[in-house]
């Protein structure tokens, strides 16, 4: 990778020479070991066999024979020294009660007294270990020498010198450096092969290659403004970003735990969990309206879990609201145009016809009839925005055959709480009341009630339609998001009226509620003042 700076040794290099440097330590400590306890083996050994030579000598009758004489060296020399050879020991030393050498490989060194304290041994007991002597280090078996009475007599010691041992020692060396040398070559392949694994494993990346991968990985994964949650085969989160947090308030001890723990029961689980399917279903996450989009990630054909993004909508649903509304006051305009075209080209017949007084008589009428009704809606609906809304919806009414009708209890004065709520709330019951009362095929009259009032502190919206209502089926799925019973075509978005509805009524503390009375009657209460709501609901 030319954007990334190569290391300068290798993974390969690396594990090889850390593997190397494993594998050589343990051998050395392993060595170290094998060459102390092999030498402890062979001083045990020594000091055993030193000690069956020495009671082999010191039951021989010539021995104590020899101890009886005047001059025992003169037999017990020779004797000693036959000994030594036939036994490979290093020295065998033959000395009386009172402590003196009548044998030793350094003739110089027989009728002196021993080194050692030999009061052990002529308390009729034996002794094996190391010790200082006169010819160097060596490992010692003592025994002592009694007379047919039982009586200690002499002493027989015999030895091995340490110098003899280390020799034998390191005859064995070649044999522990050929074993040293199979390991080391068994660590190098054995390296080499993890090296070669990991470098597919990695795809040819150097761990500072990998770490920067990551890095930026994060950095992107954190920095793009779409929510993303990773999970694996068994829903848990596996990845989650910051904006995944922010649009869905999660909170930081998310990754690890099943999507059913971390989400509360909806249509937003749904899709995450796989119960609902599609691609670019909208949502309702709190006051968010989200897109989200859920895959498999499939690696090596087989898939490992499943990938969800989340689009924040919701400013540019405010604008298509917003559009829609103007789109409603064109619709309104347009209509009343048209209205008027027609009665400007009745108006003109008639006076063409020389019929004065009653084109006079119609333009008054016309008049008199439009600034009624734009007085009465400015007179009982005393915010001017909703006013102007239901006189939009009025002519779009009109323009498709239904009457439109504010109930005669209708009246709103003074403050009513948060106007953009309820414009949505009216909107969007009004809307779905004139396609309901569109469809309506029961031959009678079509129109579409609406009113809005005050009632023990709260506003109380009602519009009733005269279409074919709601299905007992379907009571409890219309406020969901993403439901609907229209035909939606391509790029159309259906099924977030009811739901923004409940959701306006959820966040204020209200309430929705909808019956069939000849049509669906749909009443929501808004409280002036939001309430608490219960975290569940919300």
């Amino acid at each position: 990778m030319n954007a990334m700076h190569r290391p300068r040794f290798s993974l390969a290099s690396r594990i090889l020479a850390f593997q190397l440097a494993i594998v050589l330590g343990a051998l050395l400590v392993g060595a170290i070991v094998s060459i102390i306890v092999e030498r402890q083996r062979l001083d045990a050994q020594y000091e055993q066999r030193a000690l069956t030579v020495a009671q082999s000598v010191a039951g021989m009758p010539s021995v104590r024979d020899a101890l009886n004489d005047s001059d025992p060296s003169r037999t017990l020399q020779p004797l000693a020294e036959g000994m030594r050879r036939a036994s490979g020991a290093s020295f065998v030393v033959i000395a009386g009660a009172n402590g003196i050498r009548y044998s030793h490989p350094n003739s110089s060194m027989i009728g002196k007294p021993i080194d050692e304290d030999p009061s052990a041994i002529l308390a009729g007991h034996t002794f094996v270990g190391i010790q200082q002597g006169t010819l160097g280090v060596s490992a010692r078996g003592k025994a002592p020498i009694f007379d047919g009475s039982g009586r200690v007599i002499g002493i027989a010691s015999v030895g091995f010198l340490e110098q003899e041992l280390s020799r034998q020692l390191a005859s064995n060396l070649p044999l522990l450096a050929l074993y040293l040398l199979v390991a080391v070559a068994l660590g190098v392949i054995g390296s080499l092969l993890l090296a070669r694994h990991l470098k597919r494993q990695t795809f040819g990346l150097e761990p500072e290659e990998i770490a920067t991968l990551l890095e930026q990985r994060e950095a992107s994964l954190h920095g793009i403004r779409e929510g993303t949650i990773a999970t694996d085969v068994d829903g848990k989160v596996t990845l989650i970003n910051d904006e995944a947090r922010r649009l869905l308030r999660l909170s930081g001890d998310s990754l690890g735990r099943p999507l059913t723990e971390v989400l509360p029961p909806g249509r937003v689980r749904d899709l995450l969990i796989g119960q609902v399917t599609g691609a670019d279903e909208v949502v309702l996450a709190a006051d968010r309206v989200l897109v989200v989009s859920r895959m498999p990630v499939v690696v090596r054909g087989r898939t490992i879990g499943h990938v969800a993004t989340f689009r924040d909508r919701t400013e540019l649903e405010s604008l298509l609201r917003e559009l829609d509304n103007a789109r409603s006051v064109t619709e309104a305009l347009r209509a009343q145009a048209h209205d008027f075209s027609n009665r400007l080209h009745t108006i003109a017949g008639m006076i063409e016809l020389g019929r004065h007084e009653e084109a006079i008589q119609m333009t008054t009428e016309s008049s008199n009839v439009s600034q009624e009704l734009t007085e009465s809606l400015l007179e009982r609906v005393g915010d001017p925005v909703l006013g102007a809304l239901l006189l939009g919806k009025s002519a779009v009414a009109a323009e498709r055959g239904i009457q439109f009708r504010l109930s005669p209890d209708s009246r709103l004065d003074g403050d009513a709480g948060h106007p953009r709520d309820l414009i949505t709330v009216v909107g969007n019951l009004i809307d779905n009341a004139l396609d309901a009362a569109a469809t309506s095929s029961n031959g009678g009259p079509r129109w579409v009630e609406v009113s809005i009032h005050k009632a023990d502190g709260d506003v109380v919206i009602q519009v009733h339609d005269s279409g074919p209502g709601i299905g007992a089926g379907e009571l409890e799925r219309i406020f969901s998001e993403g439901y609907t019973t229209k035909l939606a075509g391509p790029g159309s978005r259906r099924g977030l009226g009811l739901a923004l509805v409940q959701q306006v009524a959820t966040r204020r503390g209200g309430a929705v509620t909808v019956v069939n009375q000849g049509g669906a009657l749909f009443t929501v209460r808004l409280p002036f003042t939001a309430k608490p709501v219960p975290a569940a609901t919300a």
